[in-house]
């Protein structure tokens, strides 16, 4: 049997460890998938442990995705958005399909991104991956509680696009200015505060895309439906940053549909 497994903390709220063993058991796949909640200070001993226990592979999130880039080698993407949120223990390599899970999120929504203006709340593992992903098509504008951790993420961007910053506090000004926005904050979160990551006043006429998918329908996707927004749910992401980490362990193409009928069944 293979071994996989989630580190993050916490990781109680996670459906990865439903949606994977569906699809090892529907690609008949000996393979089990579990999740470990890790304190941040217990991150090295984590990748490590599992290595030497014979784990294939291991999902990393909040907050461990900057962390554990001090001991894998990342991919050329990884390396760029500064996260890691899949390993392969085997080589020790590091991918993030964050950024392929947000873009692929959006295109089957039929979002058009290109030209548009973005506004990103966070800083965080989430929020640089998305940024990458579309930093080089779109103007983006990121917004974080922390000021120097947005700034830097700005600095890291503007090598590949045009990009600016906007201190949270200032949020609402942005009214009638953007065309997308997208959550990549734990807020909303289950476990974490329920609470709007971003003013009322931004969410009309705009595309809302919440990463949060535990709950499926957060405040922030109630009141975007609410007010005739187009929505992007976080578990579309999910499914497709979890499919492309499982074709990273198994070489085998994913079943998209198992997957995403086994994340939602677990969170009803």
């Amino acid at each position: 049997m293979m071994y996989f497994g989630l580190i993050g903390y916490p990781v109680k709220h996670s459906v990865s460890p439903a949606m994977h063993n569906a699809a090892f058991e529907h690609l008949g796949i000996d393979a089990i998938y579990l999740a470990f909640e890790v304190k941040p200070n217990e991150v090295k001993e984590a990748v490590f442990g599992a290595k030497a226990l014979g784990f294939k592979g291991l999902n990393v999130t909040i907050p461990h995705k900057e962390k554990v880039l001090e001991f894998v080698k990342p991919d050329v993407l990884a390396a760029r958005i500064g996260a890691v949120n899949t390993i392969d223990l085997e080589n020790m390599k590091g991918y993030n399909t964050d950024a392929y899970g947000a873009l692929r999120a959006l295109e089957i929504n039929g979002v058009n991104f290109e030209g548009k203006n973005i506004l990103i709340v966070g800083a965080g593992g989430a929020a640089r991956a998305i940024a990458f992903a579309l930093i080089e098509k779109s103007f983006v504008i990121v917004s974080n509680r922390t000021e120097q951790r947005g700034l830097k993420l700005v600095e890291d961007l503007r090598k590949y696009g045009k990009c600016l910053f906007i201190p949270y506090d200032e949020l609402e000004k942005l009214e009638g200015k953007v065309d997308i926005v997208i959550n990549a904050t734990p807020l909303g979160m289950k476990g974490f505060e329920s609470k709007l990551p971003l003013p009322q006043n931004l969410i009309r006429d705009v595309v809302v895309f919440d990463t949060v998918y535990n709950p499926m329908e957060t405040e922030l996707i109630k009141l975007a439906k609410k007010r005739g927004c187009k929505v992007v749910y976080g578990i579309d992401m999910l499914v497709y940053q979890g499919a492309k980490a499982f074709e990273i362990w198994t070489g085998r193409k994913a079943p998209i549909e198992v997957m995403k009928k086994a994340a939602i069944q677990n969170l009803l």
